[in-house]
């Protein structure tokens, strides 16, 4: 798998490294970026908008990896209409509201407002969870990271995505 790094005209967060974390651009490049056709999706969340590079996820299954992207819903959404059945859709949950404001509050970034808007955002995403081909509860890191490879594997071992007969070994675009 390839992780794909979203652009985005937020400013970083503590702990978050330039062009490891996302891109980081001002308005005026996203713009360019976005009238250019750079996006395989973009999104305005929060007020701050969100890309995903198309040379990026392109170059990732021209050289036979899985590109591996970090979108909300809106953009989840508009990958399914421009890759179709070669993408799939994994909505990450954590194990309930509780922990989800614990972990907004913990960023330190956002004031109550702010918060609490994103609280709202997160039910109404829930709500789109069946849209999705599987769900993950991201109570506890590793298991959830188990479950990801394991949907991974799985992914590789469809029928539909065997090549020539053969069943996907890993090498080739799943």
């Amino acid at each position: 798998m390839t992780r794909i790094v979203t652009v985005t005209t937020r400013a970083p967060r503590r702990g978050e490294v330039p062009g490891t974390s996302y891109r980081f651009v001002d308005d005026r490049t996203f713009e360019t970026m976005k009238t250019e056709g750079a996006f395989l999706e973009w999104a305005t969340v929060h007020g701050e908008s969100y890309g995903s590079p198309r040379r990026d996820v392109e170059e990732s299954l021209a050289s036979g990896k899985v590109p591996l992207l970090n979108v909300d819903v809106q953009g989840a959404l508009s990958i399914r209409r421009a890759l179709g059945g070669t993408s799939v859709l994994v909505f990450v949950l954590p194990p309930d509201e509780k922990t989800l404001r614990a972990r907004l509050e913990g960023r330190r970034s956002d004031d109550r407002s702010t918060i609490e808007r994103r609280l709202q955002r997160a039910r109404e995403e829930m709500a789109l969870a069946p849209e999705y081909d599987y769900v993950v509860v991201n109570g506890d890191l590793e298991p959830a990271v188990a479950r990801l490879h394991a949907i991974h594997e799985a992914e590789l071992s469809r029928s539909g995505r065997c090549l020539g007969g053969e069943p996907n070994d890993g090498a080739g675009p799943a």
